[in-house]
């Protein structure tokens, strides 16, 4: 549950900072990558654990390579001293894997492959719907997930059983993997897809907590997608909208000037 100071603009950003700078630190010394990756959904985890979500609310985080942006967020939040991600992130026999684990604590649902977490998280909808359980299911996702055929399944079956009670939300970087997302599957415009399955429509600033709030808080009569235009590496500059950094490591001079930025 959202504590009272955490509701404080200001607050907000002084957070999203200091997680930036854990990612930063963290990327640095286990010498691993999703640095861009990581950076695109900072604003969007903090707006919902400092602010939106409720103790019967859900989250799966589908996008499982932004594993170091979650574990920052949910050690902010005291789900664990985030010494102990530093120390063992990414090694061997951790639980701290740079794909999400559900052996973390606060951790719904490991993710790695692309394409599972709505599934999932339409599940849980259905089954707080049928059961009368409170709370909503929050589910983000990376705007690659759109080339997936589990998506737009799991979208359909959504609309279909009228689950008002889930909140998609895409990271609409324009960047995937390989490279930018018009030219490997453009899936443009995507509002009007599923406004066509029945969806709720939300577009706004993804880097906007204030914008944020108010779409994850917004009333709904069908399921809704948030869709968060974001910037790939957003706070570093040589990382933003740069796909190089999907994979690579920061060398001192890179990490010490990304750390400089967001001091």
């Amino acid at each position: 549950m959202a504590r009272p100071e955490d509701n404080n603009q200001n607050n907000l950003k002084d957070i999203c900072k200091k997680v930036r700078r854990d990612i930063v630190e963290l990327l640095y010394k286990a010498q691993t990558c999703h640095l861009g990756s990581d950076l695109s959904i900072v604003e969007i985890l903090v707006a919902l654990y400092f602010n939106v979500m409720t103790p019967e609310d859900r989250f799966i985080l589908s996008k499982g390579h932004g594993a170091a942006a979650l574990y920052a967020v949910l050690a902010e939040k005291g789900h664990f001293d985030f010494k102990e991600v530093m120390e063992s992130y990414g090694k061997p026999d951790t639980k701290f894997l740079n794909l999400v684990n559900s052996d973390v604590p606060g951790v719904e649902f490991s993710t790695g492959a692309l394409g599972h977490g709505l599934p999932v998280a339409v599940g849980l909808a259905l089954a707080k719907k049928r059961w009368n359980e409170p709370g909503k299911v929050f589910c983000l996702i990376s705007d690659g997930e759109l080339d997936c055929g589990t998506t737009w399944e799991s979208a359909l079956f959504a609309a279909h059983h009228k689950l008002t009670n889930l909140v998609l939300i895409i990271d609409n970087n324009r960047i995937q993997a390989c490279g930018e997302k018009m030219g490997i599957m453009n899936v443009y415009p995507i509002a009007p897809k599923f406004g066509a399955f029945g969806w709720g429509i939300w577009s706004g600033d993804g880097h906007d907590t204030t914008a944020l709030i108010t779409g994850m808080n917004q009333p709904r009569s069908l399921p809704t997608v948030l869709i968060a235009d974001t910037v790939k590496g957003k706070g570093v500059d040589f990382a933003e909208n740069n796909n190089e950094w999907h994979y690579n490591n920061l060398n001192e001079e890179l990490y010490k000037r990304a750390m400089k930025q967001n001091a």
